[in-house]
């Protein structure tokens, strides 16, 4: 089984000697083989799997965690949040290039972040902002102001905040849910939160690029 992290580099090595207008087997969608985003501020290219009979990794191929903790989430997280499928969140990814008002998160810890994360994504664990995991006052707004959030001592101005894009392990993760809470409780416009509710699991079963960080 060729994994996913693997196939990425290999990709990624090979791309040039593809031709623009050389279409890919494995597409994203019939007309769209392949995107280029930035990671760190490097071009990364995200496509699928070439191998057709590629398998998910074993790490997201377990169907039955214990829940709790490992519950199937909503199909919604919140009133007015958006969740997206994999084609609108790729636009996000491709659009994090060009408009800096635009933050794609990985919710999960630093140790799952570190095995593989989607390409263009920074990550803010999801207890860095849960209060009631021990997260920091302080630290918190220090995230917010880096978000565009400003706080003149009583209230916070989220008129200039910027859309951020969540997501972690899959439709069975609480973790970027309970950031998303979080931030609508302390006031973030909802209408400028998005979730990626198939995360880490459908976005590996789907044999898209997966990078390290």
């Amino acid at each position: 089984m060729k994994g996913s992290i693997i196939a990425a580099v290999l990709s990624l090595a090979l791309l040039p000697a593809l031709s623009k207008a050389e279409s890919l087997e494995v597409g994203i969608t019939a007309t769209m083989d392949r995107v280029e985003v930035l990671h760190q501020g490097e071009p990364v290219v995200i496509q699928r799997d070439q191998d057709t009979f590629n398998t998910v990794t074993p790490d997201f191929s377990m169907t039955s965690r214990p829940c709790p903790p490992y519950c199937i989430q909503p199909m919604t997280a919140g009133a007015g949040i958006e969740t997206l499928g994999e084609l609108e969140f790729i636009d996000y990814l491709q659009r994090t290039g060009e408009d800096d008002s635009i933050v794609v998160i990985d919710s999960r810890t630093p140790e799952e972040y570190a095995r593989g994360t989607i390409p263009g994504a920074i990550n803010l664990p999801w207890d860095q902002l849960h209060f009631g995991s021990g997260a920091d006052p302080e630290r918190v707004q220090s995230y917010l102001e880096d978000f565009r959030v400003t706080f003149d001592g009583d209230f916070y101005d989220f008129s200039q905040a910027k859309t951020l894009v969540l997501f972690c392990n899959g439709p069975w993760c609480g973790q970027s849910p309970t950031n998303l809470r979080t931030l609508t409780t302390l006031g973030y416009p909802a209408d400028r939160l998005k979730w990626y509710r198939g995360g880490m699991q459908l976005w590996h079963l789907l044999g898209l690029t997966v990078i390290k960080p």
